[in-house]
Parts: structure tokens; sequence; C-alpha cells
């Protein structure tokens, strides 16, 4: 099934509907993510990979908030998502739920490797966090890996959604041949 913006908007998704999505193991950890639009984009993104689930941590507004909706185009009502206090209680839930689960962090850091030189094995969990502030420190010392993109001009980083877009993309690379 493919919608467009006008449909998307229209349809409200039943349980049974959002189920029979077929998913990827790829969890999004969103740590006090504040951008409202950002927040909604990430949702898009996430339905056009069919990540499993999105958790919602902190200060991160929440659907249904209008500019969510907006940027989201609705697929916040087809992405299966989570609200939780904090990145680590999210972090801790998914390391509950499978052991196995890779936690990595999107963030520049001093122990970060190239997203491009990075091992991608599903199950995953992505971390991303705040638009001024990075992910707080406790999150990222549950992370498995923490990967970053490199910059090349004189500003230091990119939106948070389109880093989240690059690394998921590289992810889910090999499916796409």
């Amino acid at each position: 099934m493919k919608l467009n913006a006008k449909e998307l908007r229209r349809i409200e998704p039943t349980r049974t509907q959002i189920r029979a999505l077929k998913k990827r193991p790829i969890f999004l950890i969103l740590d006090n993510v504040l951008d409202t639009y950002n927040v909604g984009s990430i949702f898009r993104l996430a339905d056009a990979l069919a990540v499993e689930k999105v958790f919602l941590c902190g200060e991160t507004l929440i659907p249904p908030n209008h500019r969510i909706k907006k940027a989201s185009i609705e697929t916040w009502k087809w992405v299966e998502w989570e609200y939780c206090k904090s990145a680590v209680e999210a972090i801790k839930k998914l390391k509950s739920q499978n052991a196995m689960i890779k936690i990595m962090a999107v963030e520049q850091d001093v122990r970060s490797v190239r997203f491009d030189q990075a091992t991608y094995k599903l199950p995953l969990a992505l971390v991303v966090g705040n638009e001024t502030y990075g992910i707080s420190q406790e999150a990222l010392r549950m992370a498995d890996e923490i990967v970053e993109l490199p910059m090349f001009g004189i500003n230091r980083s990119l939106n948070v959604m389109v880093s989240l877009g690059i690394v998921l993309y590289q992810i889910v690379k090999p499916c796409l041949s």
C-alpha cells in the first residue's frame, strides 16, 4: 500500500493495518529532540524505511502536536511510537526485551567512527540527540558504538533528521540492491 500526502491525511489506520506492515528491526530513540518539525520529519523517515518503533524521550514533544502532524503528513499514526522519560529508560527497555540489540549513537565524539566505516547488524537502535547539546552523557555511555558524519566545510554539524536519514540509508543500503 502506497499513500500520497492527501490520502495519508484522510485515512485513519486501524491497529490491524499497522501490525500488517512489514517492519525492519530498527528502533529510533530521540533524546530531547525539541524541534517538532524534526520530530515529524523523523516519523516520515521511520515510515519510509519501515522502522519498527520510535521512542520519544525527555522533553521531546509527542503527537498529536500540530507541527508534528504537519511535518509527518500523519505518518505518526502508522509508525509505532512510545514516550519514555529518558533515552536511558528507552535503552534499558530495549535491552531487557532483546539483550542482543546493538545501541548506536549518532553523535560527534572522540570515540566515534565514520558512519560509512561502521558495521551495522540488526536488531539495532539508533540514538539521536538534542539539536544544540546532542545526546545526554548517560545515554552516550550506554551506546555500544558511536558513529558520526564527516564535515568538510566550516559548519560543525548537520540537522538531526538529516544525519539520521543518512545513517539509516547506510544501514538499509544492502537491502536496496
